[in-house]
């Protein structure tokens, strides 16, 4: 398996988190930037395709079944061949994609391309994570991780905006250019870091991962975890614009507003470290729960959602630090095929979460959906719980 040499002298006593993880961060930036770039410009797409806002938006469809499918049945690669060799694999089919996707004369091909974008995101991703838990110091697992996942924030608070920007100067199609030099450039700054060889590892099945002590439980949390951040997410933007009347940029503000809380909690990850990962999960949990009947409580008050999203975002860092953390502490020879197995859940999570949600919403009001994550976050917290025994 690829790893990060780590002769960083210590400072204060404490060894410095590698420059790597920085890299990493650009990266989850760069796959976040396309899995949010689709939805803000489908009618540009649309009205340029020749089709409808919902036929265009099977192209995001196709790219989180790609993803599914590619990290739980080619996760294990990166067992075999190494994360970090993986991870640049993944990144030039990444770059192809989004170059297919910005030269689509007509939906099927953009359908097609963002199928490939989410094959080669269903291997990066579990590569990034691995690699994040490989490269941590000793007693800074929680922060080398949590700066990682502040690409999600990068992303959603800078990426979403820039993307919008540029299609407002330049066109749809000159997101996915900028997004593919971006993903060559990251691509290339994985390629020259520094970076020391070991022997190749051995190829693990999905099952033999799910097999591991641990797995399974932690698996059942993570899908009731993002079922619940999806499906609620999926449907405040129309709760503000059409059931409370706000202007569209409202639901930008929102996003910011969680974006913000999910980079803040950066700050305060290495307060993680000093406990144990297994017992911080199920009571990250049981707060993401409160949470969520906070928000069904301010459901009607915009000015109170802004401060109930932040806390949200806070509180999703830290159960998504401290998850990945405890999955890849379970079996550091089969980290791969288990983050590839955690990444498939969460984009299986995403389909049934947002569908489910959505028939939901369909029959009542907003309020009953963090009502319905709440009662998710319990269960999820019942598993981690589990996995801890």
């Amino acid at each position: 398996m690829t790893n990060i040499d780590q002769s960083i002298p210590a400072s204060a006593g404490r060894t410095r988190i590698p420059p790597f993880a920085f890299v990493l961060t650009a990266c989850i930036g760069v796959i976040g930037s396309n899995s949010l770039a689709l939805g803000p410009v489908a009618p540009d797409v649309a009205q340029s395709l020749a089709a409808g806002v919902p036929a265009v938006m099977t192209a995001s469809a196709a790219f989180g079944l790609g993803t599914a499918a590619s990290a739980i049945f080619l996760g294990r690669l990166i067992d075999r061949h190494g994360p970090r060799r993986m991870l640049m694999a993944a990144l030039l089919l990444l770059a192809i994609g989004l170059a297919g996707s910005a030269a689509a004369p007509i939906l099927p091909l953009l359908v097609a391309a963002q199928l490939v974008a989410g094959g080669a995101t269903g291997i990066a991703l579990p590569a990034i994570y691995t690699l994040a838990s490989v490269i941590a110091p000793a007693g800074r697992e929680s922060e080398t991780i949590g700066l990682v996942l502040t690409g999600w924030t990068l992303s959603m608070v800078a990426g979403v905006p820039l993307s919008a920007a540029i299609a407002d100067f330049a066109g749809w199609r000159s997101i996915y250019i900028v997004i593919t030099a971006t993903t060559l450039f990251a691509c290339a700054a994985v390629r020259f870091a520094p970076a020391q060889e070991e022997a190749a590892g051995r190829t693990t099945s999905p099952l033999v991962a799910l097999g591991v002590r641990g797995v399974a439980p932690l698996l059942l949390a993570c899908a009731a975890f993002m079922a619940a951040f999806y499906g609620v997410y999926a449907y405040i933007g129309d709760h503000l614009h059409v059931r409370l009347g706000l202007p569209l940029s409202a639901n930008g503000i929102i996003a910011v507003s969680y974006g913000l809380g999910f980079g803040a909690a950066a700050f305060l990850d290495r307060l993680m470290d000093r406990f144990g990962s297994d017992r911080l999960l199920p009571l990250i949990f049981l707060v993401v729960a409160g949470i969520y009947v906070l928000m069904s409580m301010a459901s009607g008050s915009y000015a109170a959602m802004l401060v109930v999203v932040f806390l949200w975002g806070l509180a999703n860092h830290f159960g998504l630090n401290v998850l990945i953390m405890r999955l890849t502490a379970l079996d550091p020879e089969k980290r791969g095929a288990i983050m590839g197995l955690n990444s498939g859940v969460t984009y299986i999570a995403l389909f049934a979460g947002t569908l489910g949600f959505g028939t939901a919403y369909a029959g009542g009001a907003f309020s009953v959906l963090p009502l319905a994550a709440a009662g998710l976050m319990l269960a999820a917290a019942l598993a981690a719980a589990v996995a801890r025994r």
